[in-house]
Order: structure tokens, then C-alpha cells, then sequence
């Protein structure tokens, strides 16, 4: 065991205002993993939630787990100590279960990291009875959980609020009947996914040719969970630190799901229905942020379109703090509120440059909306703006790319009408990444754009960039995007990619060379309405054929109208 470690974890915890300590003599322990460093993790509301509901349950001891920073990773290694977890120290291995909780596709790679830290196999399949059960849960698992199939033994579909006293109910009361046993019994639980009872197909073009059912009791399509009634398991935060990247601040989710229906945005049709905290929830939040630390960080997809966000923002007495804001929803009042609690920086979304381009992801902002929000940002005295652009959107031509700095200027303009009697300007960010493809949108039968066009056009945007003053721009590479869209796209077989890119440190293109593979054919290449895709066994909720009607309407540019829950059957959420 390494003292320089444990020390370091010592003082993590001793920074924490909210821990939970429980004795080892409890009948299911269970290590929650996040795959990435402590500082990312513990930022992360869907970590905080599941901690705070495992521990609620007298039965169970929830403890937390990280991906050490590189420095660690070498104290692991010469000190021959393995993976634990943050409040007992205990060896991950000696849990019952090890849950992930997964949220980008670039962190999975770290998943194969921490499973060898703690010497836990990889491959489920080499794994013995002294190896906890291994579940993915997590945004990853919503949409498309199969190129991680042959690491997990059991995949969580869906939000996990009902879903995980289920989960542990049923282990409890089966976990001597064998691991067989114990996973027959966990796939009868609606929204659980044992990948090892299903097979898979190919044709001879490699498209999927048809999914087998291997265990007769398992359901042929899993429903996601959705947590039925939002306000009585709020997701706040469990515990303060000042170590993460919104240091003590009480996160509240307020909204969950948006109902715009904007055709690239996974998030809009994994979590749909929209649902929102009840306004006297809400304000019970902003008390407990009061009390905990004075200041509240809303969060949700689109928190301007809260319906009582002006009466909510009138009741929080401490500080306040928001993700970004919708440009046509966004009102002076509640930016006036952010202005006294010291925001320096608001974020809206154009998303696109033009107004054609808009129409086509059924953004449903004008350029009025987004020079209105600017004036309303300025003129609160909020002086930085970062602006959300997407390059690369299906139809895009380098007219719409040029219209994103033809729009930046307009911006500017409205900047400079407030700095210059102000005496002061601020600074307006670009923040410019690559269009991805996903699953379940109505963009999940179109290629991502070549790398190298994808850069050729980064750096047209940054040389225009450059030339105006107060003016930035942030991004990330085409080439880590690519890597995003094969894994939210890939089959089962991308496990054998993953396994081998984690052994050389990251380098996709030198794995899939080595073991044959084409890459191109899950990222770039355009899908027919008719094929199989990997992750159509899962049911969201939402119908294929709406989202093909949805995709045809991108290309005529038809506005798609926001949700009316409950009164609408259009998309079929609500059925």
C-alpha cells in the first residue's frame, strides 16, 4: 500500500462537507466509478445523485471511485497498490458490484485503465467468482452500450432514480443462485441489458444482419427507465468541495429533457418527456444552497425555458450561477439576477451561422433572438459572451460557415454599443466543434465530414477570428470527434478496438490497422433508413419512423413545434 496515496485521498476527503461513511458489515457494498480524474467526477450531478440514493438504503454502502491522475497512476504501479475507493480505501476488487457511471465516450479507454488498476479482467468472460459484478450505467448506457458489450456484465438502461433499488433488491435475493442465475433474474428488471444473452448477425457488407436472443427469459428490446415522478428524488448535490470545477457550489437539476426538438441534440430525445422541478421543490433547493454554502448552480437543458425561472430566480438569497441560456428565452430579469451574483460570462447557443442552417436543425432562433440576448447580455453589464457553433451539420455549405462570422460581427457591434459609454468591452468567445452523428436522433443515418475537411474549415474560422478585436475562438480536434462518433456509432466488435487502442495509449489508427478494421465505415459513411443499427434494440421511447419523418423535414426545413406533454402523441414518448 502506498502512504503518498493515501494521504492524497486523506486530504480529498478532508475537504468534503457531506461524505457518507458506512460500516463494512452491510449485505451489498457497492464501489460507484467514475472514469475520469476526481476533479471531473465529482462535477458530474448524475454521481452525486446515485451515491445519495444507494446510501439512503440501510443495506447497502455506496463508495466512490476515480481514475487516478497520471502522477498516481505511476504511485499505483511502483507501489504495487491496487485501485480503491475513496472512503473506506478499500480495494475495488473486494466489492460486491462495481457500478460505472459513464457520460462522454472519450473516457472509455479509462474504463479498461481503472478495470486494470484494480485487477479486475477486462474481458467478462476471464472473470471468477471473486470479481464484483460489473454494470455500466450512465448517459452511455441510454443510447448505445454495445461497443462496450464485452466488458460489462450488466448494462443499466435509462435513469437510474427507480431503476437501482430495484437493482439491488434483486441481487440481494438472488446472488447465491450462481452468476447465471443472478443474471437471469437482473434482466427481468425492466431497462436492464445483459449483453451476454444476445448474439449478433453481420452480412457480408458488415451491416447487421439480425440480433439472436441466447436466454429465453430476457426481454428482445429493453425499455430505458425514466423516473416517473421527478420531484421526489431531486438531483442535487451530495457533497461540497472545493475541489471540482464549480467548487462548492450546490448544483440543483431543475429541468431534465428539452422539448425543442433540435435534430442533432441526443440529449433532447434520450430524456424525453421534458420534465420539471415543481416551483416549491425548486425553492427548497435554493434554501439547502443557502444553507450549505450561500450559492446555487441551476442545471438543465434549457433552464430559460423553466416556466417559473423569473419567480425562482427572485427566491434564491445567496449567489447564482447557470449553464447556457436560450437566446429567445432568456429575460432581462433573470439576467439582471446573474449580473449580482457576479457572472463575468453567459452562453448562448446559435448553433449555426445562417438562418438556413438553423431551420435544418430546428433550432427555432432567428438572428433577431440572438442580437436580442446579446443586447440583454451587455446591457446587464455582463461583459463576455461565448457563442456555440457546430461545424460540419448535415447540408452545410461554406456559405453557412462564412454566416458564422458575419453573425459574430453583428454580435460585436451590439457589444460595442454597451462597452463604449461603459468604458470598458468585454470578450466574445467562438466555441466552434465538429458535428457528430448520434443515435436516436434524426441524424443517426448521416456521416461526419472528413477530418481534414473538418480542420480545413477550423482553420478558415480562426484566420477570420484573428482579425477582430476582443474576439476568440475554442475548440476541439476533428480528429477526437471522429474517435466520438465511431464509439456511439460502433457495433460489439469496436470492443476489440477499444481493448487494443487502450494498449497503445490512444492511438486508434494504428489499432484498427492492426487488427483490419475500417473505421470510415461507422463514422463516415451514410446509412439507409432500412438498415439494422447497432442500437435500435433499444427503445426510447421515441419511433424510428418519426425520427426519419424528422430527418426529412431537416432537409425542406420544416419547423418541428416544442413539445405539448401529455397532449401530444407525435413522437410517441407519451403514448
Amino acid at each position: 500500500m502506498s502512504r503518498k496515496l493515501f494521504e492524497k485521498t486523506d486530504a480529498l476527503l478532508a475537504a468534503e462537507r457531506g461524505t457518507i461513511y458506512k460500516s463494512r458489515d452491510v449485505e451489498v457494498a457497492i464501489a460507484l466509478a467514475y472514469p475520469n480524474t476526481y476533479h471531473v467526477g465529482m462535477s458530474n450531478l448524475g454521481m452525486h445523485q446515485i451515491y445519495a440514493i444507494l446510501n439512503r438504503r440501510e443495506d447497502t454502502a455506496c463508495e466512490r471511485v476515480f481514475l487516478p491522475d497520471e502522477e498516481d497512476i505511476e504511485e499505483y504501479e511502483k507501489s504495487g497498490t491496487r485501485l480503491y475507493s475513496l472512503e473506506s480505501k478499500r480495494p475495488i476488487r473486494e466489492f460486491d458490484i462495481l457500478a460505472f457511471s459513464v457520460s462522454f465516450e472519450q473516457d472509455y479507454l479509462n474504463i479498461l485503465e481503472m478495470l486494470r488498476l484494480s485487477g479486475i479482467p477486462a474481458d467478462k468472460k476471464e472473470r471468477t467468482a471473486d470479481d464484483p459484478l460489473v454494470i455500466l450505467g450512465g448517459i452511455c448506457s441510454f443510447f448505445n452500450p454495445e461497443p462496450l458489450a464485452d466488458f460489462f456484465d450488466v448494462v443499466i438502461v435509462g435513469e437510474g432514480e427507480e431503476v437501482s433499488g430495484e437493482f439491488v433488491q434483486v441481487y440481494k435475493e438472488n446472488r447465491e443462485q450462481g452468476r447465471l442465475g443472478l443474471l437471469r433474474a437482473l434482466s427481468r428488471i425492466p431497462g436492464v441489458y445483459v449483453p451476454e444473452f444476445y448474439d449478433v448477425v453481420y452480412n457480408e457488407d458488415n451491416t447487421i444482419k439480425e440480433r439472436i436472443l441466447l436466454e429465453p427469459s430476457a426481454p428482445r428490446q429493453i425499455v430505458k427507465r425514466i423516473a416517473q415522478d421527478f420531484n421526489r428524488l431531486p438531483a442535487a448535490t451530495a457533497i461540497l468541495t472545493p475541489n471540482t470545477e464549480f467548487s462548492d457550489m450546490y448544483l440543483s437539476e431543475i429541468t431534465r429533457g428539452c422539448g425543442r426538438h433540435c435534430r442533432f441534440c441526443m440529449a433532447g430525445y434520450i430524456y424525453l418527456p421534458p420534465r420539471n422541478l415543481s416551483i416549491d421543490a425548486a425553492k427548497q433547493q435554493a434554501i439547502k444552497a443557502d444553507e450549505q454554502c450561500g450559492k446555487i448552480g441551476l442545471v438543465g437543458a434549457a433552464l430559460s425555458d423553466y416556466p417559473d425561472i423569473g419567480e425562482l430566480c427572485s427566491a434564491i438569497e445567496g449567489g447564482l450561477s447557470v449553464s447556457s441560456l436560450r437566446a429567445d428565452s432568456v429575460s432581462k430579469a433573470m439576467l439582471d439576477r446573474l449580473a449580482a451574483s457576479g457572472h463575468k460570462t453567459i452562453a448562448i447557443a446559435p448553433e449555426a451561422g445562417s438562418e438556413r442552417l438553423r431551420k435544418v436543425i430546428n433550432k427555432g432562433v432567428t438572428k433577431d433572438d440572438i442580437l436580442r440576448a446579446a443586447d440583454m447580455v451587455f446591457g446587464s453589464g455582463i461583459p463576455n459572451l461565448k457563442l456555440y457553433f457546430i461545424l460540419g451539420l448535415p447540408t452545410e455549405t461554406q456559405e453557412d460557415v462564412d454566416e458564422i462570422i458575419a453573425l459574430a460581427l453583428l454580435v460585436r457591434d451590439v457589444q460595442l454599443k454597451h462597452a463604449r459609454p461603459a468604458g470598458r468591452i468585454g470578450r466574445i468567445t467562438l466555441s466552434v466543434n465538429s458535428f457528430v452523428p448520434k443515435p436516436c436522433t434524426p441524424f443517426q443515418w448521416d456521416p461526419m465530414e472528413a477530418v481534414e475537411s473538418l480542420n480545413k474549415k477550423q482553420r478558415g474560422l480562426e484566420k477570420a477570428v484573428r482579425k477582430i478585436g476582443n474576439m476568440n475562438m475554442i475548440h476541439d480536434l476533428p480528429k477526437w470527434e471522429y474517435a466520438q462518433a465511431l464509439l456511439s456509432r460502433g457495433d460489439r466488435r469496436i470492443g476489440k478496438l477499444i481493448r487494443l487502442a487502450h494498449a497503445k495509449q490512444g492511438e486508434w489508427k494504428r489499432a484498427a490497422k492492426e487488427l483490419g478494421m475500417d473505421m470510415d465505415f461507422y463514422v463516415t459513411r451514410q446509412r439507409a433508413f432500412n438498415e439494422a443499427l447497432p442500437w435500435d434494440f433499444i427503445d426510447i421511447g421515441v419511433r424510428k419512423d418519426y425520427l426519419m419523418n424528422e430527418r426529412e423535414r431537416a432537409v425542406e426545413g420544416k419547423f418541428t413545434p416544442v413539445c405539448r406533454v401529455g397532449s401530444c402523441k407525435t413522437c410517441g414518448v407519451c403514448t
